[in-house]
């Protein structure tokens, strides 16, 4: 199947291992999987087993905008320059379009490969918020060079690309939370462990957003009732202790195939319900979000930023999906 999974929760939550534990799931099975770190504490790459160094070194995107604006403009007759295309700009006839397995200009400067076992993953950061940064830039602006990537990515069928979003609702600062087939939320059984899961419930109600909760630190039976009450049909599995996971903390994990059989099982589950979804894509719902909220951000920002009228940059007989990638 082809799938674009999100992985959202309150910071401490443990969204980022257990991201990191369904890319080297997928990653084991042989699937194509492209990791992204958009979340701007910056840990997927440790959790994906890279040293200090490593994850360090990783390109961010926000550095590559100009170049990631340019390689998905393409040819574009609706998009004057790069300076006028926001976050938000959709594709349309000439863009240029992503994809999983590919080799382009965008995956050269802002990919690296992750060697897991059983096979290697390609990671990408948003980068880091830094001293630079403190007073002069809003973090959202971060994540603006992934989200226009998901806009433009058409996934084929056995790819899967897996974002590790920023903590809490904070997702919600654009329309990035719609790109997904899935959204697994990550939460504690806590009062302030689900109460993410309460606002991004009511905030993606109206969106067609499929949301999942996924129980983590869950210790015995009342853990498990206290999160059965508080999100009902939602709670999709839980996780408990893992030594492997602790093992991994330290930088030193075992071979992922000794990751405890539970939590095994666990991760099963989650991609038997990512594969589930598939039947369930809507490209032209898909299409018709990203515009609304390329207009609201248009109205609300980016035709003051830019001096232009930005929705014009919307080809309103363009779907994005599998068969226009084939012509592309």
């Amino acid at each position: 199947m082809n799938m674009k999974i999100a992985f959202v929760g309150k910071g401490g939550s443990g969204k980022t291992t257990l991201s990191s534990l369904f890319v080297r799931h997928l990653a084991a099975t042989g699937a194509p999987v492209v990791a992204i770190d958009a979340d701007i504490n910056q840990h997927l790459g440790a959790a994906l087993g890279l040293d200090d160094a490593e994850a360090a070194g990783l390109p961010a995107m926000g550095e590559h905008l100009s170049l990631i604006k340019d390689h998905l403009r393409g040819t574009n007759p609706r998009i004057a320059s790069t300076e006028k295309m926001i976050k938000t700009t959709p594709p349309g006839e000439g863009s240029r379009l992503l994809r999983v397995r590919e080799d382009n200009p965008v995956y050269d400067a802002c990919a690296r490969p992750v060697e897991l076992d059983g096979g290697t993953v390609r990671l990408m950061v948003t980068g880091p918020f830094t001293d630079a940064d403190l007073g002069v830039a809003c973090y959202h602006s971060k994540t603006g060079a992934v989200e226009l990537c998901l806009n433009h990515l058409v996934d084929a069928r056995d790819e899967y690309v897996v974002v590790d979003m920023t903590a809490g609702s904070d997702s919600f600062a654009s329309g990035m939370f719609t790109r997904f087939d899935i959204t697994f939320l990550v939460a504690e059984p806590t009062r302030k462990g689900v109460s993410v899961y309460r606002q991004y419930k009511e905030y993606a109600r109206d969106f067609g957003v499929t949301l999942k909760v996924v129980g983590n630190k869950v210790q015995g039976q009342d853990d498990l009732d206290f999160l059965h009450d508080e999100v009902g049909d939602d709670l999709l599995v839980t996780v408990g202790h893992s030594d492997w996971v602790r093992a991994m903390e330290k930088g030193r994990p075992p071979r992922f195939e000794l990751l405890e059989e539970t939590n095994s099982r666990a991760l099963r589950t989650l991609r038997t319900a990512v594969d589930a979804t598939y039947e369930l894509r809507d490209w032209a719902r898909y299409t018709q979000q990203m515009v609304h909220f390329h207009l609201k951000n248009a109205h609300s920002w980016g035709n003051e930023r830019t001096g232009d009228d930005l929705a014009a940059q919307v080809d309103p007989g363009f779907v994005l999906g599998e068969e226009v990638a084939t012509l592309a």
